[in-house]
């Protein structure tokens, strides 16, 4: 650090190294905008007001941001390798990412770890990669791998892993399960995963360490958490959208306790709409001022993850800065990071190499299917999932007619156990055909739901060895897109992985009815079995609340 020639630059006696000049300079710490140059050297903002510099950057009237912080996400949702999403996070401007690679530990376990590690290498975007604390996510998973808490804290030591990934499992931790609780046992900052929690239990959950929540669905379940001194994320996500509910819960005293995340998103969501920039958006089309939505996108979760100086445009702070035209970032034209320019007018300006991923393919262990596997004897008064709109929550019920549902089955795809579990769906809507996916949070096996067992053994047996995503439509493989890092990731660019990806979603719309949902972003979270109320996994029926498996 040469504090010498950052204060000759602030003052003005020596040439800054950037200066980005006719700014409108948001103020996250006054709640103003104030208009100026804003200077850099040393890859350090030292001052705002008149100032020359080597090179000049001209906004040109726009305003100046801090860069965005993804809060919480799983790379592996967007079905890109970590290089490729970094450079969509980019043109977005998100430039730190807190990033949960426990899909992909589900399925590859150690070799899956160092995969995303690796791939984080060298990038402009910080990746800081959390070490998940529920593989699997419950004792009742099929998972590709375990890990332990003996092992958790090996890898903890072994790799530079930023804290400790969401805690799935709440219903272990309540009940002091001993595996569960010396996980905690970590002086990093460790997130959490509480559905619906409340009362004495969330007391308890927090007690124990958990800084954090992205599963608040309504507004009181927000505040409850805040009083308790977490923080909490305000996910959207592609299936899960909670940001419009949850900002009525953002006041001058709340403020500074909530954060933006996406968990899971599409990389076409994405490229299209942005990830924390766009929960700016809703959280502004939602009531909540403009300037507080840059607050939570940059400078809390700045704070609440202890990113150092970063999160504002202020002497000291890193010079990590966004362009836009507008004050809600949709019209991103420069994006900063270290005051190096990473991306500009929706190109990145890096280039990236994928890490050796030979380790993680041909993940996808299961014989042949037919017909027959799926068939289920329906019954009057039975119990079935019912799905929700616009979320990954879902509900138990007792079906009465036939009419209307899909057969669903989970298919254990990493020991070749030959385990399937089946039910039927209310709502999913599906007419004509089947769909089928290696994604199946969090243990990643093969979901699959149709309107007849013929078209979902066709949609099932398509994916082969190295899975991905299938479309089925009147006895014909209509489309299929091929995942085969882990069964669940691209090695393809960010445009061929959306090509592909476009195709699959295009076929899926002609079979699907229900516009409220994401056909395939619901059929990977029916076999989670940490969400609320009623799942699926290879083994049968589950109630999440009672965390017992449906008789």
């Amino acid at each position: 650090m040469n504090n010498y020639r950052r204060i000759k630059a602030a003052k003005g006696e020596e040439k800054c190294d950037l200066v980005i000049k006719n700014a409108k300079v948001v103020d996250v710490f006054t709640h103003s905008i104030i208009e100026g140059d804003v200077a850099v050297a040393d890859g350090v903002i030292v001052g705002i007001g008149e100032y020359e510099g080597e090179k000049v950057i001209d906004a040109n009237n726009s305003y100046v941001m801090p860069s965005f912080v993804e809060s919480h996400v799983h790379v592996e949702s967007s079905m890109l390798t970590v290089g490729e999403y970094a450079k969509l996070c980019a043109v977005k401007g998100v430039t730190e990412v807190i990033a949960d690679p426990h899909e992909i530990a589900n399925v590859s376990g150690e070799e899956g770890l160092k995969f995303m590690l690796e791939g984080a290498k060298g990038l402009p975007v910080n990746i800081h990669f959390m070490l998940p604390s529920c593989v699997p996510a419950t004792p009742f998973d099929s998972s590709g791998c375990v890990i332990d808490s003996n092992l958790l804290h090996e890898l903890m030591e072994k790799y530079d892993f930023y804290g400790l990934g969401e805690m799935m499992n709440y219903p272990g931790l309540l009940g002091c399960v001993s595996d569960v609780v010396d996980k905690l046992n970590t002086d990093k900052i460790i997130d959490g995963h509480a559905p619906l929690l409340t009362g004495k239990a969330l007391n308890a959950y927090a007690a124990a360490g958990i800084a954090t929540d992205h599963e608040c669905s309504n507004k009181d379940e927000a505040l409850e958490k805040i009083a308790l001194g977490m923080y909490v994320l305000m996910r959207e996500g592609t299936q899960s959208r909670n940001v419009t509910e949850l900002a009525g819960a953002v006041n001058p005293h709340t403020l500074r306790r909530f954060l933006f995340c996406t968990d899971d998103r599409y990389l076409g969501d994405v490229i299209e709409h942005g990830s924390i920039s766009n929960c700016i958006k809703v959280a502004v089309a939602a009531g909540v001022d403009p300037i507080d939505a840059i607050v939570m996108a940059s400078l809390n979760p700045t704070e609440c993850y202890h990113l150092g100086k970063r999160g504002a445009i202020a002497p000291s702070y890193k010079a990590d800065i966004v362009i836009s035209e507008d004050i809600c970032a949709e019209r991103i034209t420069h994006v900063l990071k270290d005051g190096v320019l990473i991306a500009q007018n929706g190109k990145p300006l890096f280039d990236t190499t994928n890490a050796p991923d030979s380790a993680v393919r041909d993940s996808v262990h299961i014989n042949p299917v037919s017909a027959k596997d799926f068939e289920i004897s329906f019954e009057k008064g039975m119990d079935a999932i019912k799905v929700l709109p616009h979320s990954l929550l879902t509900e138990g019920c007792k079906v009465e007619s036939r009419e209307g549902l899909n057969l669903c089955a989970v298919i254990e795809r990493h020991k070749m156990t030959g385990n399937i579990g089946k039910c039927f769906l209310q709502d999913f809507g599906l007419c004509g055909g089947a769909i089928a996916q290696s994604i199946g949070h969090d243990s990643h096996n093969i979901t699959v739901v149709g309107s007849d067992t013929a078209s979902m053994a066709q949609a099932v047996n398509a994916l082969g060895k190295i899975g991905g995503m299938s479309v089925v439509k009147d006895g014909k493989l209509a489309a299929f897109m091929p995942l085969p890092i882990a069964g669940i990731m691209s090695d393809k660019s960010a445009e061929e992985t959306l090509r592909l990806h476009e195709k699959i979603t295009t076929a899926v719309k002609d079979i699907s009815t229900n516009k409220d949902i994401d056909p395939f972003m619901m059929l990977s979270f029916l076999s989670l079995l940490v969400i609320p109320s009623v799942k699926i996994s290879d083994k049968g029926l589950f109630d999440v609340n009672k965390f017992e498996f449906l008789k």
